[in-house]
């Protein structure tokens, strides 16, 4: 398989990411994550723990990290026009991100099927874990 580079923003342009992943849109595991922020905002996630992510921005000023509940990921909104693009956690073995899909600049058409998901059974632990095997390796940030 061969990989391929899946680009995004915010609304504005102001935050970017470069998504990369040899799994086919088709196979994507796609969330929709059901708790509040993830509904309101009506993100659905993606990542691969064996792809690449970058995020970029080329105003600081421009990129808002919000952290809620357990506190252990920042969500990334753009502080111009509003738009949830990914989300990123640091632990002791990396960094690593989800992206946004809705924040994709062109939806592959072939990309798989949306699934429910909650996570509000996790402890602080378990979220930490999930997301270090399951998030993709992030290899540049705008901070």
């Amino acid at each position: 398989m061969s990989q391929e580079i899946y680009c995004g923003s915010c609304f504005c342009g102001a935050l970017r990411f470069r998504y990369t992943t040899d799994v086919t849109p088709a196979r994507w595991s796609v969330r929709a994550c059901q708790c509040a922020f993830c509904r309101k905002h009506d993100a659905l996630s993606t990542s691969d723990p064996s792809g690449s992510l970058e995020f970029a921005c080329d105003d600081p000023d421009s990129l808002k990290r919000y952290r809620f509940a357990l506190r252990t990921a920042d969500f990334l909104l753009c502080r111009e026009c509003g738009v949830y693009v990914g989300a990123t956690i640091e632990t002791p073995t990396g960094r690593f991100g989800i992206i946004n899909t809705h924040a994709l600049d062109a939806l592959p058409e072939d990309v798989a099927d949306v699934g429910a998901i909650s996570y509000d059974s996790e402890d602080e632990t378990g979220r930490i874990r999930r997301r270090e095997e399951r998030w993709t390796p992030v290899t540049a940030v705008p901070w």
